[in-house]
């Protein structure tokens, strides 16, 4: 009878537990959402409110986001089935504050939470930093979560699919050197709609 009892209660249990693991560190994303719209980053905050709402959205706590200021966001459309490709192919899948990415060689690039998406760095030193197409016009903007971002110019742009091997090995690149080896620039084009 107890084998019968535990046959019934192990799908509950393991049930149970997939639904308390959340990706995200909550507490991490709720601080870095505040330092968010302390300084006026609310169309970003919102998109990321209405994300976290959805299950497995957000995997990891280990990100720097890049955020469209709200009269940029406010021209571009993004509807629901893409709002997820949107915030990942904002986000580099390791925190980085300004000074780590001042350190990156001219035209290296990095992947996105998207991996197939790279994300080109370049220093210009007179223009200021661009990633991508867009520049970083407010740097460090979370600092009191293990969540880093990044206030920038513009939405980013992509140009080409890079093969998901290639771009893999960059997380673990970065936690051992901080910078990867500098490779060819990217093409700009507007993010194209998933299917």
């Amino acid at each position: 009878m107890a084998a019968l009892w535990f046959v019934f209660l192990l799908p509950l249990i393991t049930f149970g537990q997939s639904q308390s693991t959340s990706g995200i560190n909550q507490t991490d994303l709720q601080a870095a959402m505040a330092d968010m719209r302390a300084r006026s980053y609310h169309g970003f905050v919102i998109l990321l409110k209405i994300l976290n709402s959805m299950p497995n959205s957000l995997q990891t706590s280990d990100l720097t986001f890049l955020m469209p200021n709200d009269e940029e966001l406010s021209q571009f459309s993004i509807t629901p089935d893409h709002l997820q490709d949107f915030i990942l192919s904002h986000s580099i899948p390791t925190p980085l504050v300004i000074n780590q990415l001042l350190r990156f060689p001219n035209g290296s690039l990095v992947p996105s939470s998207v991996p197939t998406r790279m994300i080109s760095i370049t220093n210009s030193r007179r223009s200021g930093m661009f990633l991508n197409n867009a520049r970083i016009i407010t740097p460090n903007v979370c600092i009191s979560s293990s969540i880093r971002c990044h206030g920038i110019s513009a939405a980013l742009e992509f140009g080409h699919i890079i093969p998901n091997h290639q771009a893999l090995g960059f997380k673990d690149s970065a936690k051992k050197s901080n910078i990867p080896k500098p490779t060819s620039s990217v093409k700009h084009k507007s993010i194209p709609p998933s299917k």
